[in-house]
């Protein structure tokens, strides 16, 4: 049995190092381990960072825990690599429809034959509010209720793996994916890898992780309600599909499109992302994007064992078509570009 860690940290460490410094990535991961339920999030201006209603019971109670601090993304140094290490490189696409999808819809088709085989019973991920595009994390058993989620705003912030205690305490899931953007996956990662006691159930219950490319997450509040609907009158209602491939592309329900440059919107952006060096979820089993494939398909950038596993039951089900050529050059200049993040 692996040795316990003497965990004496508290959310007061955490606040220290993190959310007083603007590094925190609101991935949500200290409220999904906090045993207390003791750190949530306000939405709006105030959204910045955690907030904790003094139920922390190492800060009031002297109880030992830190499971807080032991699964933030930020107290890691950011990493340096570009595309990082991989099995395989790949394009890839849904073989069946799926609404609104992003690109070749990959990552719906892997999910989908991931709970229709068994090989995971839930997937935590971002869905959102037709009329008004907000999203929301979610658990999904189903794999017709995560096609008809496909083409959910991953890029809008929202704390994902907040939800994660939903499906690991509450309904007891233990063959788990999650879909997320970097500081996500580095969360969940560092939960499979801890030795933490309070962490062990997400630890045994998580079983893949889905990575996808990401330049920055935008506020909701403020990319939709002030900068989408006051400066270029767009009603969510009417927006069809949004994508960020170096820059933000809007499609609206009649097929107008809109392109903002991403310098327009630097006040949308969480401060936290300005720290994050990495543009393709380094540490996914699976990665994945619209960046460096044809119009039409996703690249697929396939890290681990688990990962191959999952791509290869999506194939051999005939849920997925992969094979094509990928254009490694344009994720790399994404990538370097992002790496400038990094302090020399």
């Amino acid at each position: 049995m692996a040795e316990q860690k003497p965990i004496s940290k508290s959310y007061l460490d955490l606040k220290s190092k993190v959310w007083d410094e603007g590094l925190c990535s609101g991935c949500g991961a200290c409220i999904a381990v906090c045993p207390a339920d003791a750190l949530y999030f306000e939405t709006g201006g105030d959204s910045t960072h955690p907030k904790s209603n003094n139920y922390c019971k190492a800060a009031v109670d002297d109880v030992s825990c830190g499971a807080c601090y032991e699964v933030c993304p930020r107290l890691e140094e950011q990493p340096s690599s570009l595309l990082g290490d991989y099995l395989e490189i790949t394009t890839g696409k849904a073989e069946f429809n799926i609404p609104k999808k992003q690109s070749g819809g990959a990552v719906t088709a892997i999910l989908a034959n991931a709970l229709d085989t068994g090989l995971v019973d839930a997937v935590v991920t971002v869905t959102e509010d037709p009329w008004t595009l907000k999203p929301h994390s979610m658990v999904i058993t189903k794999s017709e209720a995560l096609i008809g989620q496909a083409g959910s705003r991953y890029n809008w912030w929202v704390p994902l793996v907040s939800s994660l205690k939903e499906a690991v305490v509450n309904r007891k899931y233990r063959n788990i994916a999650v879909v997320g953007v970097p500081c996500v996956v580095q969360a969940v990662r560092k939960m499979l890898e801890t030795d933490h006691q309070l962490v062990g159930p997400y630890k045994k219950s998580i079983r893949f992780i889905m990575g996808l490319f990401c330049t920055e997450s935008f506020d909701y509040e403020k990319l939709v309600a002030g900068k989408l609907k006051s400066e270029y009158a767009l009603e969510p209602m009417k927006v069809c599909r949004i994508d960020v491939k170096g820059k933000l592309e809007i499609t609206l329900n009649d097929g107008m499109q809109y392109v903002i440059p991403l310098t327009e919107l630097e006040d949308t952006v969480r401060p936290g992302c300005s720290v994050c060096t990495d543009f393709t979820a380094l540490e996914a089993d699976i990665s994945a994007g619209a960046v460096g494939s044809p119009d039409g398909y996703t690249t697929l950038v396939v890290r681990t064992l688990v990962g191959q596993h999952v791509l290869e039951s999506a194939v051999a089900n005939k849920k997925l078509s992969i094979g094509g050529e990928v254009d490694t050059g344009i994720i790399e200049k994404l990538a370097k570009k992002k790496l400038k993040r990094k302090p020399e």
